[in-house]
């Protein structure tokens, strides 16, 4: 935490997730899907947030509890959601999610750039070649 950088940016620190819920006018969720942060956003969570928030989701579907986010956002709990994510990919095609009309649903493609995939493709191919010469493997994920 940077107070110079924050203040140069006109941010505010929030210590708790609530406090930030409730200031915020715009959400955006981008963690690891972890057992912490699976439904990190549920019911509780969305009646904390401004009536005229937007919630975005990048990281994962199961990030956020998809039955409370349609409640809210048929309530007018919060005004709108964007989703780069859902569970499961792709939703049913009878979802009520894709009913409403203050939500924009991307089929995981918020990394799509030509930038990015020229980085994904040029990782893939340094961690191809390690592994087959038997060097350690530099872009190499471990599930746990």
């Amino acid at each position: 935490r940077n107070k110079e950088e924050e203040s140069a940016v006109g941010a505010t620190y929030c210590r708790k997730m609530d406090d930030l819920l409730q200031q915020s006018d715009f959400v955006l969720l981008s963690v690891n899907l972890t057992p912490q942060t699976q439904k990190l956003i549920g019911k509780r969570e969305l009646e904390l947030m401004k009536p005229t928030a937007t919630l975005i989701n990048i990281s994962r579907g199961l990030v956020v509890d998809q039955d409370a986010l349609v409640e809210a956002l048929q309530n007018k709990v919060i005004k709108a959601a964007a989703l780069d994510v859902t569970y499961p990919e792709p939703l049913p095609r009878d979802h009520p999610l894709l009913k409403l009309k203050n939500v924009i649903i991307t089929p995981h493609i918020g990394s799509a750039t030509k930038k990015t995939r020229h980085l994904m493709r040029e990782n893939m191919t340094e961690s191809i070649q390690a592994g087959l010469t038997g060097l350690p493997v530099p872009h190499e994920v471990f599930c746990k």
